[in-house]
C-alpha cells in the first residue's frame, strides 16, 4: 500500500487539491465565508500533518485571515483507518492555525457526528483544542438543521452525504450506533477518491 514516504510532498499537495478535502464554499445565513471539509476525502495514510499545513497555510488560510467565517465538517463515512491522522496530528495541525484566523472563527458545524465522534471528542477535544474553538462546536445530526445556518445551495454537499442522511430519517437509531449502516453507505466508502487512489498505489 502506498505510504506518504513513497509520494513526495508536493504529490501530497496535489493529493489534497484534487481531493478537495478542504474548500471554501458558498455562504453562511449572516454572509461570513464557509470552509467545508470532507472527513471522509482525507487520505490520512497517503498525507501527512506537515503537507496539510502548508497545505493549508498556503491556499486555505490567507483567504480567513481578514473576516469572520465558519466551518462545515463533514463527517460521513470517516473510516478511523483511512481517514483519521491521529491525534498528535490533530493537535500540530491546529496549533499551525494563525491566531487572526482563530479569532475568525465563529462556528464548526460537526454534521453526522455519531455516537464515536461525540465520545472522542467528549474525551480528548478539550485537549486538542482551546476552550474557545471547542466551545465554538455544534453538532449538526441532520442536513435540515445545517440549512438553519448555512445557505443550502452555496455548499456543495456530496451525494453520499445525502444518503446517509435520508438512511438517518429512516433508521434513527444508526445516530447511537445501535445499527450498522446501510449497504449503500459500504459501496460508498469503495468508491471514496481516497479509495480509488489507494488501490492504484497497490497496482
Amino acid at each position: 500500500m502506498c505510504s506518504s514516504g513513497q509520494i513526495s510532498e508536493s504529490e501530497q499537495l496535489q493529493l489534497l487539491e484534487k481531493l478537495e478535502v478542504v474548500r471554501i464554499s458558498g455562504r453562511d445565513k449572516r454572509g461570513r465565508k464557509v470552509l467545508r471539509i470532507i472527513g471522509r476525502y482525507f487520505p490520512s495514510r497517503l498525507v501527512t500533518a506537515e503537507a496539510l499545513k502548508k497545505y493549508l497555510e498556503v491556499k486555505i488560510f490567507p483567504k480567513l485571515s481578514r473576516k469572520p467565517f465558519t466551518v462545515v465538517y463533514l463527517h460521513t463515512g470517516v473510516q478511523r483507518s483511512d481517514n483519521f491522522p491521529g491525534i498528535s496530528s490533530l493537535r500540530s495541525v491546529y496549533d499551525a492555525i494563525p491566531a487572526n484566523v482563530k479569532d475568525n472563527l465563529q462556528a464548526v458545524y460537526f454534521v453526522h457526528p455519531g455516537l464515536q465522534a461525540r465520545l472522542f471528542l467528549a474525551t480528548f477535544g478539550r485537549f486538542l483544542f482551546s476552550g474557545g474553538l471547542y466551545g465554538k462546536l455544534k453538532y449538526i445530526s441532520r442536513l435540515d438543521y445545517l440549512w438553519e445556518h448555512i445557505r443550502r445551495h452555496e455548499v456543495e454537499i456530496p451525494e453520499f452525504v445525502t444518503d446517509h442522511d435520508e438512511d438517518l430519517e429512516d433508521r434513527p437509531m444508526m445516530d447511537y450506533g445501535i445499527e450498522s449502516d446501510h449497504p449503500r453507505a459500504h459501496t460508498a466508502i469503495m468508491d471514496s477518491p481516497v479509495s480509488t487512489y489507494s488501490m492504484r498505489c497497490i497496482s
